[in-house]
């Protein structure tokens, strides 16, 4: 049950306007909570409250004490009215002696209006600096421990009343619903920060696994001197370098699971480009960021379209390959395109997939992206073309 000191000194009765005084305070405390319920930084919230329940209480003089377990002292954390140095620096005792201390003590609500007569409670030395007369205190909890104290003081003379008490604890079971809320919040940003850590160090350790992989079968190659051996290996040596450089790209960037295409695609270009001394490949690629899920198979599909040209669109000479994407009215268009001797007339994808890996995987990675590719003689060279649509405009159910 709350605390109420009675003094011999006698106090006034309440004023005029009590009706309008409680309301007065209702409103404070219906303003207050939406307030912290959308803080997100605790001070500024603390600070926030001390400001409007002073006004609510009528009085210049209020802090929040804030628990410190590690040194069992209550921390003025937050507060209004008090000299320079007192908010953030001046700690009290957390002892039955204070009414800040019972209150944190017994978790009753404490009221204080005569404390140059009283005997049960001391004055701590900064609150007589302010010839503080008379003082409330409630106990604020999050999840069920103690946190701190709010208390309202007032140099003048008059009563708090039982009825403030509501008031008080109205505003700080409010303070300790939103530092429960921000601290929920903090533990999953934690946990969600700890999981993106996991998620780059995976990929991370996948991507060197890759690379050791792809090492090991550049070390093959050049033990083989079958030259269809050698070719096998160097198709997968590149196939696996493009799904390392996805994954690279995924432990690297700003956002865990995206990848930015342009990055991604103009990487694998150059790549090959080295393998290919006497090829250029020029990349005009939109800044696109999309998920993991869509960047393997995109990348798969440069790969393996690029590598075609290079192998069969010119001779040894070597020529240009152009390769672009481009995201326009909710779709992503991807070409790569040759000036080279073109292909069959009767050329037909679906039977050139029964008779080679390399154009198996093409019309797969197409199905795979959800649109189909087609390759066309240009009349200058060939062009091989995925329409899909864009993933970044997809609906929830398209998703």
């Amino acid at each position: 049950m709350p605390i109420v000191e009675i003094s011999p000194g006698g106090d006034a009765p309440p004023g005029a306007g009590e009706l309008q005084y409680r309301l007065r305070q209702q409103s404070i405390l219906a303003d207050f909570g939406i307030e912290a319920l959308r803080a997100r930084d605790l001070d500024p919230m603390l600070q926030r409250a001390t400001e409007l329940c002073g006004e609510g209480m009528r009085s210049k003089y209020c802090k929040f004490l804030e628990y410190r377990p590690e040194r069992d002292t209550l921390l003025v954390r937050a507060g209004i009215g008090w000299a320079p140095g007192v908010v953030g620096s001046t700690e009290m005792r957390t002892d039955l002696g204070s009414p800040a201390g019972f209150a944190l003590e017994t978790g009753e609500p404490v009221i204080s209006n005569h404390l140059e007569n009283e005997g049960r409670f001391r004055t701590p030395d900064f609150m007589a600096q302010h010839q503080i007369r008379r003082a409330i205190n409630v106990l604020v909890e999050t999840s069920g421990k103690r946190f701190g104290v709010l208390e309202v003081d007032s140099p003048d003379e008059g009563k708090f009343e039982p009825a403030d008490l509501a008031f008080m604890q109205g505003f700080a079971n409010l303070i300790g619903v939103a530092i429960e809320r921000q601290q929920a919040e903090q533990r999953l940003s934690d946990a969600m920060e700890h999981q993106e850590l996991l998620t780059r160090e995976a990929s991370h350790r996948v991507k060197n696994s890759l690379a050791l992989v792809s090492a090991m079968l550049n070390l093959q190659m050049q033990e083989d001197d079958d030259p269809r051996i050698t070719r096998l290996l160097g198709d997968a040596q590149a196939r696996i370098t493009a799904i390392a450089q996805t994954h690279d790209q995924l432990w690297r960037g700003e956002q865990v699971g995206i990848v930015a295409l342009d990055d991604l695609v103009c990487g694998i270009a150059t790549g090959l480009a080295e393998q290919a001394p006497n090829h250029r490949i020029d990349c005009e690629i939109d800044a696109i960021l999309i998920s993991a899920d869509t960047a393997i198979p995109m990348g798969l599909l440069v790969t393996e379209l690029v590598t075609n040209a290079i192998k069969y669109a010119y001779d040894e000479a070597g020529g240009v390959i152009h390769v672009t994407i481009r995201a326009t009215e909710g779709r992503i268009i991807l070409s790569v395109v040759d000036d080279g001797v073109g292909i069959p007339e009767d050329f037909d994808l679906k039977a050139a997939s029964r008779k080679s890996l390399g154009m198996r995987m093409i019309n797969s990675l197409g199905r795979q992206l959800g649109g189909a590719t087609t390759i066309t003689n240009t009349g200058r060279g060939t062009c091989a073309t995925l329409e899909i649509a864009d993933p970044r405009k997809a609906t929830p159910a398209e998703a």
